[in-house]
């Protein structure tokens, strides 16, 4: 045999390999918000691993300065990947967005103008993404837009649905239950909808609450839509009515003008029970409830469903009549764990509170108990706090509760001093304790940790189905509560405020730009939901500049602080990776931040690649053509919104 044609018999062997091993390796797409219907934010691809995690390159970059009349710089949605085809909602006007997948390269564009209605809506901006149905056939895809309107598009042209709703609009102001201005009515909602099978479910959500004009607003019902025609299948009524259960917590028929009490964050389905679940914020006016005094049922809640009908299964109320503004912010998570030897069927809550609640979501009973204990009573006129809250027993809460002094700052003896005089000026306590009125001569308000941002925010949490292992971003950043009278911005008895003798610099809670509470100011933990136990905690993000280059801090080691953010992490089959909230001068000298990959069992961090900004938005990945991307949304400190698609070199 002649060397020419031994070589050639080589290279056909060589490439035979090359082909069986790409064809071996199946797309694997990402088709919800959550990954999946049970919100675990899992992938199986093992393509990128900590051993070429550094080796990670931009694949393409899509910004989305065009798709709305100015930039946006808090770019939050994460996309989906059906078919080859990424799906993502992107500007100020929330168009939709579909490209190729393997090149970022624009496939179709669909946006509205909704004039008025969409300047007057309260939850604006592109918002955090879409839901993808398989109908049979092209696929269809379903947004809520700014001035809540439901449309449904065809996923391969971009064009309307006609037997959807009217020309594939469904008018969600209308059919609520409530009289809603279609212009100015305050509802609408940053989330995606979620579809199973014939089923699309949709929440509500309003403007921040600390200083409402009226103790009257819209009440966040939650409805389920036929995908087939947009017709309403069922409503829940989160504020419940006369002759329904729970109106009784509603004290002195405070059920007829309080609005609120919608679900803001995503929402997670069980199709093999048929059951979904929902997690609710709380009712109007975030941090006074004089004017709704009782349990307020069902906020603060999640609660089950049957999917096809929207019946009450069981709830479970997180906090008796909330006043701290620590609504669920995120969808709950599905996870079968063995807890003693008994298999359960769980779901996991996430809360800003950062406890996490585990119940059977079956029945909704506590796989850990949870105890209702005494809680400090309010010394506000006309409130009236629930004399107890639940506590979890397990899992231990994954961040900082309440503040003591052992939660000050201590990088030096002078700046613990410094933050022992602030404080002088507060109320502090565990967690629980409630506002108080701000007076000049003290107290300017309560200090609360976590804030009412969390915790864990509307990013969310993921899990490992294979080992029950939840991952959790969080951040630490103290706030004041203080409650004060102003007849000129509301008619409520009290909204948030400082005493207007007190100066906002008086009022700081940081020194000279060093925040009082010690860091980490943001980290991921991951729980073993087997045993109810922290496996692992790190600081998550780089020390921020102005820490790091201090004048005070000179000669001082500081660890790595971690970052402030509304951080979402990304499970893969060996992985965990979650983008920096803010930005550093990385070691090259260029302004940016990094997303970061850590091993799932160590915490230990494994790789970083860098980006131009922040992460904004919750990352995802795919494996399409024998190549894994991972995509994730960045934006802030003057960068304008775009998704970067990172993959590793081609072989």
């Amino acid at each position: 045999m002649s060397l020419i044609r031994m070589r050639w018999i080589l290279c056909v062997v060589v490439l035979s390999v090359v082909s069986v091993h790409a064809q071996e390796v199946d797309d694997i797409e990402w088709t919800t918000y959550g990954g999946d219907l049970t919100s675990t934010r899992y992938s199986p691809a093992d393509l990128i691993t900590a051993d070429n995690f550094n080796d990670l390159e931009v694949a393409w970059r899509l910004k989305t300065d065009n798709f709305g009349p100015a930039p946006e710089y808090n770019f939050q949605s994460t996309p989906l990947m059906v078919g080859g085809v990424l799906y993502t909602t992107a500007g100020l006007r929330r168009a939709v967005v579909a490209a190729d997948a393997r090149t970022g390269e624009l496939l179709w564009m669909h946006r509205l103008d909704e004039g008025e209605r969409g300047a007057n809506a309260p939850r604006r901006r592109s918002g955090r993404g879409l839901a993808y149905r398989d109908d049979g056939g092209s696929g269809q895809i379903f947004y809520v837009t700014p001035g809540y309107q439901l449309i449904g598009l065809d996923a391969a042209t971009g064009r309307r649905l006609s037997s959807f709703g009217t020309d594939g609009i469904v008018d969600l102001k209308q059919n609520m239950d409530q009289d809603i201005d279609l212009v100015t009515g305050e509802v609408g909602l940053h989330a995606a909808p979620i579809v199973a099978g014939d089923t699309i479910l949709v929440g509500a959500a309003h403007l921040p609450g600390s200083a409402p004009r009226t103790l009257e607003n819209v009440k966040g019902h939650i409805r389920g839509f036929d995908a087939r025609t947009g017709e309403r299948k069922w409503i829940f009524h989160t504020v419940p009515g006369a002759d329904e259960f729970g109106n009784d917590t509603w004290l002195n028929e405070s059920w007829r003008y309080t609005g609120n009490t919608g679900v803001w964050g995503q929402m997670t389905i069980d199709v093999e029970l048929g059951i979904a679940y929902f997690a609710t914020e709380m009712p109007t006016n975030d941090y006074y409830g004089g004017h709704r005094h009782g349990d307020n049922l069902y906020s603060d809640t999640l609660v089950a469903v049957d999917l096809e009908t929207g019946e009450r299964l069981w709830h479970y109320q997180f906090i008796h009549h909330d006043v701290w503004d620590w609504d669920l912010p995120c969808a709950p998570i599905l996870v079968d764990i063995t807890v003693d030897g008994r298999e359960i069927k769980a779901i996991a809550q996430p809360s800003k509170q950062t406890w996490l609640y585990v119940f059977d979501r079956v029945t909704g009973e506590p796989v850990w108990p949870i105890e209702e204990r005494a809680v400090e009573a309010s010394n506000v006129p006309d409130e009236l706090l629930s004399p107890t809250q639940p506590f979890p027993t397990k899992p231990p809460a994954y961040d900082r509760q309440g503040v003591g002094i052992e939660d000050l700052v201590d990088f030096t003896p002078e700046l613990r001093a410094e933050a022992e005089r602030i404080i002088s000026n507060y109320k502090i306590g565990p967690i629980f304790t409630p506002p108080t009125a701000s007076v000049p001569e003290g107290p300017w308000g309560t200090l609360m940790l976590p804030s009412q941002a969390g915790g864990t925010n509307w990013a969310g949490g993921s899990l490992d189905p294979e080992t029950g292992i939840i991952y959790l971003y969080t951040y630490t950043q103290v706030v004041s509560l203080g409650l004060i009278n102003d007849p000129e911005r509301s008619e409520m008895n009290f909204i948030r405020g400082r005493a207007s003798e007190v100066s906002a610099r008086e009022a700081s809670l940081s020194i000279d730009g060093i925040p009082i509470i010690k860091p980490p100011w943001g980290r991921i933990t991951a729980i073993d939901l087997n045993q109810g136990e922290i496996l692992w905690q790190v600081p998550h993000g780089e020390t921020p500049d102005n820490i790091r280059d201090h004048p005070r801090l000179q000669g001082v080691d500081i660890p790595r602080t971690g970052r402030v953010g509304r951080i979402g992490t990304l499970n893969t089959k060996t992985l965990v990776i979650a983008g920096e909230g803010g930005t550093f001068t990385t070691p090259s000298g260029e302004r940016g931040a990094m997303l970061r990959a850590y091993d799932k069992m160590t915490g230990a961090e494994v790789g970083e690649v860098y980006m131009p900004a922040a992460q904004s938005g919750s990352p995802m990945t795919y494996v399409l053509d024998g190549m894994q991307y991972i995509v994730v949304a960045v934006s802030g400190g003057g960068v304008a919104g775009e998704l970067i698609a990172y993959r590793l070199p081609p072989e």
